[in-house]
C-alpha cells in the first residue's frame, strides 16, 4: 500500500510541476485546492508554493479567461485564486472582485444562478481582513443566494453549500473535510483526477491504521494516571483530548506530536478542573507555587491528595524529553518554562489579558511543536517567538475566553433569552 502511494506522490508531483510551467491559473488552483480538501497537500508543499508563487505573479486579467463559463466560470476561479492565496500567506487586494459588481457597489443579480461561483465566493471571503467591508457583502450576497438554493441542488454541490453555511470552509477542521470530501471528489466531474482520488484513499487507510496504535497508547497512559491520581472530581476527557490532536495534526507524521499534544491537554483539564471545581484557595497557592519550582522535592509542600498529580506531571514532561532527538530537547524547556510563567498577576483592570495568560492557549502553542520533526517551524527563533505571546495565539485565547464567559453566563443564570453575545460578555466582565 505504501508503495503504490509513493509510485502515486510521483505523478501527482509531477502534474504539478507540469502546471507550473503553463499558463493554465484556473487549473493549479482546482488541483491545488483538490489536493488541499483531500488531505494530501502535505506530500507536496515545495511543489505548491513553487505553483502558487507563479499564479499569484500572474495578472488578475490573465486568470479571466480561465474557464469557459464567462463571468460565472471567472466568479469561481477569482474566489479560490484569492482564498487560497490568502490561505498561504500571499498579499491579495479584495480590489478583485469589483468587476462583479454593478457601477462598483453592489454584487450582480446575474451571478445568482452560479451555484460553484456564489459558494467558492462565500469561502473566500471568510479570509476578510479588518476593515475590509467588501468583504461582508460578498459573504452576505452569496449567503442569501445559498440559502436560497437549499433544497434544489444535485449531490454533491447540495452538501457542500449546507456545510458551507454552517461552516464555512476556511474555518473547518481540515481532517473532518478530507473525510467528507474523499467521498464527494468522485462526483466533481469538474475537479475529478483519478490519480489524485487514489492515493487520497491510501493516504487515509495508512493514517487509518496509525489511529488504533496511538489510542492505545494513550488509554494505557490515562488508564497509569487515573488509578494513580485518583481524582474523582477530575473529568476524563482523553477521547477528546486525543479528538482535538488529530484536527490539529492530521497527517501521518504526525504521531508523535498528537500523543504529546493529547497527553499535555489531558493533564491540563486534570489541573483546570483542580482549580475551578476542588481546591481552596490556599491548595491552589501551593499547586501554583509547585509547578514555580518544577523540582519532585515541591511535592512536599502540596497536600497529599495532589502528590501523585504533581509526580506524574513532571514525569510526564520528562518522558517527552526522553522521546526525542538530542539535538530537539530543547523544546521541553520552553513548553515548562510557559507552563510555570509568573509573569502576570491578576487584576480587574487586566482581567482579559490574564485570562489569555492562564488559558490553555500559550501553552499548548509550545507543546505543538515539541513532537515536530526537523523543519522552519521547530527552530529556537521559532519557540522564542511563540514565548512572547504573538498575536496569533493571543486572539486564540481571547476567542477561548469569550466563548467560555458566555457559556458560563448561559449556565450560571439559566436564561433563555440573552439579548446578545456581546451583552453578556460586557456584563460578565464589567464593560459599558
Amino acid at each position: 500500500m505504501r508503495e503504490r502511494a509513493d509510485q502515486l506522490k510521483t505523478q501527482v508531483r509531477y502534474k504539478l510541476q507540469q502546471l507550473a510551467k503553463s499558463s493554465s491559473v484556473a487549473d493549479t488552483v482546482a488541483l491545488v485546492d483538490a489536493l488541499e480538501r483531500l488531505g494530501v497537500d502535505n506530500h507536496f508543499r515545495n511543489e505548491i508554493a513553487t505553483a502558487l508563487l507563479r499564479v499569484v505573479h500572474h495578472d488578475e486579467h490573465d486568470c479571466a479567461v480561465a474557464t469557459s463559463g464567462g463571468d460565472n466560470g471567472d466568479l469561481h476561479v477569482t474566489s479560490l485564486r484569492f482564498r487560497l492565496l490568502r490561505q498561504h500567506g500571499f498579499s491579495v487586494s479584495a480590489d478583485v472582485f469589483d468587476k462583479f459588481k454593478d457601477n462598483g457597489d453592489s454584487f450582480r443579480e446575474s451571478l445568482s444562478n452560479d451555484t460553484r461561483g456564489l459558494l467558492s465566493l462565500y469561502n473566500a471571503a471568510h479570509l476578510a481582513m479588518p476593515r475590509e467591508e467588501a468583504l461582508d457583502d460578498a459573504i452576505a450576497f452569496s449567503r442569501r443566494h445559498l440559502r436560497s438554493m437549499e433544497g434544489k441542488l444535485m449531490s454533491p454541490m447540495a452538501e457542500q453549500v449546507v456545510r458551507a453555511l454552517d461552516i464555512p470552509l476556511p474555518r473547518v477542521p481540515k481532517l473532518l473535510e478530507t473525510m467528507r470530501y474523499i467521498a464527494e471528489y468522485p462526483k466533481d466531474l469538474a475537479m475529478f483526477d483519478g490519480v489524485v482520488l487514489e492515493l487520497a484513499r491510501l493516504d487515509f487507510e495508512l493514517l487509518r491504521f496509525l489511529h488504533p496504535r496511538e489510542l492505545k497508547d494513550l488509554s494505557l497512559w490515562w488508564r497509569e494516571v487515573d488509578d494513580s491520581v485518583k481524582l474523582s472530581y477530575a473529568r476524563d476527557r482523553i477521547v477528546e483530548c486525543y479528538f482535538w490532536a488529530c484536527v490539529s495534526f492530521h497527517e501521518e507524521e504526525y504521531s508523535r506530536t498528537r500523543i504529546i499534544f493529547a497527553k499535555v491537554t489531558a493533564l491540563m483539564t486534570v489541573m483546570d478542573d483542580t482549580y475551578d471545581v476542588h481546591a481552596t484557595i490556599e491548595e491552589c497557592h501551593k499547586l501554583n507555587a509547585a509547578i514555580q519550582r518544577w523540582d519532585k522535592a515541591a511535592v512536599s509542600i502540596l497536600p497529599e491528595y495532589l502528590h501523585e498529580f504533581y509526580t506524574k506531571l513532571l514525569i510526564s514532561f520528562d518522558e517527552f524529553e526522553d522521546n526525542l532527538e538530542p539535538h530537539e530537547k530543547y523544546r521541553v524547556s520552553y513548553a515548562k518554562s510557559e507552563w510555570s510563567s509568573d509573569k502576570y498577576m491578576p487584576s480587574f483592570a487586566e482581567h482579559v489579558e490574564v485570562s489569555i495568560m492562564s488559558s490553555p492557549y500559550p501553552v499548548l502553542a509550545l507543546v505543538a511543536l515539541v513532537g515536530v520533526h526537523d523543519g522552519a517551524a521547530t527552530t529556537v527563533e521559532a519557540f522564542e517567538w511563540l514565548t512572547s505571546v504573538p498575536d496569533l495565539v493571543r486572539a486564540s485565547g481571547e476567542v477561548s475566553l469569550f466563548l467560555n464567559d458566555i457559556a458560563s453566563y448561559k449556565v450560571k443564570r439559566n436564561v433563555k433569552d440573552i439579548p446578545s453575545i456581546v451583552e453578556c460578555y460586557m456584563a460578565e466582565h464589567g464593560v459599558g
